[in-house]
């Protein structure tokens, strides 16, 4: 008989603003939004929960946030800052287990099936690694504790902030059953509307299709939705699990066909796939359009730089020259998105660049 793994997503809450929070005292207790400014075409990368309060959410607009809270405090993001912090914060989940797969700078799955400290209880090591963030950072972080990777992750989203929630073996189905499709991990906007259309509305609603009905429906990602319908999912925890390409993007509530549009839609896309590339100090030195015309046809353009780069003032360079080389604007648009590809770690990348060396004056 296979061994029951223990997994623990552990997702700190509100991160960046939390981090901010604690280095200036002032900013505690305020609705506090990171992220671009807000008379510019800026988007937030994340806001404290006195500004969720107001609708604020993460890749929102930065000058729809200011309508929603004039009063808001916006900051510019530091990513040294929450870098040292999630560095930190992996030491300790490293303390337990070495199978860890980071999915961010604030989030990262542990597999502590079998760990350093030989302690039996996955809850107990969460509540564990709880305090130890609290203690040696200042931050708070939820914990989601399950037998798989689908089951922890949406677990931890259950009593956010500070919160904990275990989802033990023989409940993870009924735990699914009564969850809404909106709460499951990996079902987007999209893909929610289309569920909601076919009259899925929970776990239970979806365990009702079989796997042929749902690949049918949602192609390859069928047999997923069936089997996390089941509560089941074999996915490893992946220690070296290495990105290959950061992107984002958006299917838009209409069509559109004006070009201006369309460019300030892949600057606030390009704006958060910078802020990632920055976070985690990778560059690459592939860019790429993807354009989903009215009529459901994909099309990208790409280009490939001499230097990596990682702004959204280099990524916005070639991205007006990208969708030239599309039917945008001649055709009505219904999807956008941009991407950076070609990876490389800061340090290499910097191997590529030229050094600008000054010297002393006499």
């Amino acid at each position: 008989m296979a061994q029951i793994r223990k997994i623990i997503h552990i997702d700190m809450d509100a991160f960046y603003a939390a981090v901010e929070q604690r280095d200036n005292p002032e900013l505690r207790g305020k609705p506090v939004v990171v992220g671009g400014d807000p008379n510019s075409r800026g988007v937030v990368s994340t806001c404290s929960y006195e500004a969720r309060k107001f609708g604020i959410h993460s890749a929102m607009a930065a000058r729809q946030a200011f309508l929603l809270c004039p009063h808001a405090i916006f900051v510019r993001p530091r990513f040294v800052a929450y870098k040292e912090a999630s560095r930190q914060i992996r030491a300790i989940f490293h303390e337990y287990t070495d199978l860890v797969e980071p999915l961010s700078l604030d989030e990262a799955f542990l597999d502590v099936t079998e760990n350093k400290k030989g302690i039996q209880s996955a809850t107990r090591i969460a509540c564990e690694i709880k305090n130890r963030i609290r203690q040696v950072t200042g931050l708070t972080a939820s914990a989601g504790v399950s037998y798989n990777k689908f089951l922890a992750k949406v677990a931890s989203d259950m009593d956010k902030p500070n919160g904990l929630t275990v989802v033990p073996p023989g409940q993870g189905e009924e735990f699914v059953a009564n969850l809404p499709i909106r709460k499951f991990h990996g079902v987007g906007t999209v893909t929610e509307g289309k569920m909601l259309s076919l009259g899925i509305k929970t776990g239970a609603d979806l365990k009702k299709w079989t796997v042929e009905e749902l690949n049918r429906h949602f192609g390859k990602a069928g047999a997923h939705y069936f089997n996390i319908a089941r509560g089941i999912d074999d996915r490893p925890v992946e220690p070296s699990r290495v990105r290959k390409s950061v992107g984002k993007e958006v299917t838009l509530g209409r069509d559109i066909s004006d070009i201006g549009q369309m460019l300030e839609i892949l600057e606030n896309l390009s704006g958060r796939v910078a802020e990632y590339l920055q976070g985690h100090g990778d560059k690459g030195c592939t860019i790429t359009v993807k354009v989903k015309y009215h009529d459901f046809r994909l099309v990208t353009r790409s280009i490939t730089l001499p230097e990596p780069i990682d702004s959204v003032g280099k990524i916005m360079d070639e991205v007006p020259e990208l969708l030239k080389k599309t039917d945008a604007g001649k055709r009505k648009v219904r999807l956008l998105g941009v991407s950076v590809s070609n990876l490389k770690e800061k340090e290499q990348a910097d191997r590529h660049s030229p050094i600008q060396r000054y010297l002393p004056f006499p």
